[in-house]
C-alpha cells in the first residue's frame, strides 16, 4: 500500500469493503484499509517505548484490471480500531488506541471519538470526528450494528486475566449503545421511514418483492433499500460484514393522511450468492441518509 508500515497483527489496522450497488450490477468492489503501526512499533512497545499509529488509509478498487491504492489521512493515528459499515453507506472507525501495537499491555493513549468517514465526497472532505466514548476501549474490544440504527460498543481487555485494579486501562465489562448522528431526531425534509411490512422475507435471488413504508411528509427522490449483513467482529477484524444497494422502481404513494404518507416501492434482490451470500439481512429504508428499523430477510 504504502511505506508507512504493516496492517496485520501486532500492528492492527481496520478494513471494510465498501457498499454494493445495484447501479454496476454488483459488480465494483472497492476496499478501504485504514491505521496499524509502523515497522519498529511492536519492537519499540516491547520495550515500553510506545510509538504513534498510522493515521493513513488506502482505498482501491479491487475489481479494476490494473488496481492502484489511492491515499488519504484519518483525523489522527489510530490502531485497533472497529471499523464497520453503517446502514445508510457511511463508515465508523470506533475504539483503538494512537500509541503502541495490539497485544497484552502493548497499547496506550486511547482514542475516545469515533471518525465517520463518507465515501463519495473528495479527499479531505470525507472524515468528521464525532462524540466521544468515556471509557478506553483497547485490545479485545469490538463494535456491532443493530437493527435499529445503533451500533453496540464492548469490551477491552489487554491483560493476560481479569484485571480491575491498578492499571489505566482495566477489563471493561461494560456495554454501551451508540447512536449515531442520523438518530438525533434534528431533521425536518428528511424524516426517518418507518417500515410497515414486507411481502416476503424468504427471498430468492432476483426476485422482486414489495415494501410498505411510511415518512411524516412526501418525499420520493432521495429513497435507497439497503440490505446489510452484520458482522463477526474480533481483534478489529468485522467478518462477513456487507452492505448491498438495491434497484427499485420508484416508490408510488398507498396513503396520504395528515402528517403520514405511505409508500409502496417495488424491490429487486441480489442477483446471487456472489452478490450476496446465501443469509440473513437487515432491509433498511433509507430517506436522504437517515434508515428507518430494519426487518430481517433471508436471501437464498
Amino acid at each position: 500500500m504504502s511505506g508507512d508500515g504493516p496492517r496485520n497483527y501486532p500492528s492492527t489496522g481496520s478494513s471494510v469493503m465498501l457498499p454494493l450497488s445495484a447501479a454496476d450490477g454488483f459488480t465494483k468492489v472497492e476496499v478501504l484499509i485504514c491505521g496499524g503501526c509502523p515497522d519498529n512499533g511492536f519492537a519499540m512497545a516491547s520495550a515500553g517505548n510506545f510509538t504513534d499509529a498510522l493515521s493513513s488509509c488506502g482505498r482501491m478498487v479491487i475489481t479494476d484490471p490494473n488496481p492502484s491504492w489511492s491515499m488519504e489521512d484519518m483525523p489522527g493515528p489510530r490502531t485497533m480500531s472497529d471499523m464497520l459499515i453503517l446502514p445508510n453507506g457511511e463508515i465508523i472507525i470506533i475504539n483503538g488506541a494512537r500509541k503502541g501495537v495490539a497485544g497484552w499491555s502493548m497499547a496506550t493513549d486511547p482514542v475516545l471519538t469515533p471518525y465517520l468517514y463518507r465515501p463519495a465526497p473528495p479527499v479531505g472532505k470525507r472524515f468528521f470526528i464525532l462524540a466521544a466514548t468515556g471509557i478506553p476501549r483497547m485490545y479485545h474490544s469490538t463494535a456491532n450494528m443493530m437493527a435499529d440504527g445503533r451500533l453496540i460498543v464492548g469490551g477491552s481487555n489487554p491483560h493476560a486475566g481479569y484485571v480491575f485494579t491498578g492499571t489505566n486501562f482495566p477489563t471493561e465489562l461494560r456495554l454501551e449503545a451508540y447512536s449515531p448522528y442520523y438518530l438525533e431526531n434534528v431533521y425536518t425534509y428528511y424524516a426517518r421511514p418507518k417500515i410497515t411490512s414486507v411481502s416476503s422475507t424468504s427471498l430468492s435471488y432476483g426476485t422482486t418483492f414489495k415494501v410498505i413504508y411510511s415518512v411524516p411528509h412526501s418525499v420520493t427522490d432521495v429513497i435507497q433499500f439497503n440490505a446489510y449483513t452484520p458482522s463477526f467482529t474480533t481483534h478489529t477484524n468485522s467478518m462477513n460484514q456487507r452492505l448491498l444497494i438495491l434497484a427499485a422502481k420508484t416508490p408510488t404513494i398507498v396513503s396520504n393522511a395528515t402528517g403520514n404518507v405511505v409508500y409502496s416501492a417495488s424491490v429487486t434482490a441480489p442477483p446471487s450468492g456472489v452478490a450476496a451470500p446465501p443469509g440473513y439481512y437487515m432491509l433498511f429504508v433509507v430517506n436522504g441518509g437517515i434508515p428507518s428499523v430494519a426487518p430481517w430477510v433471508h436471501f437464498s
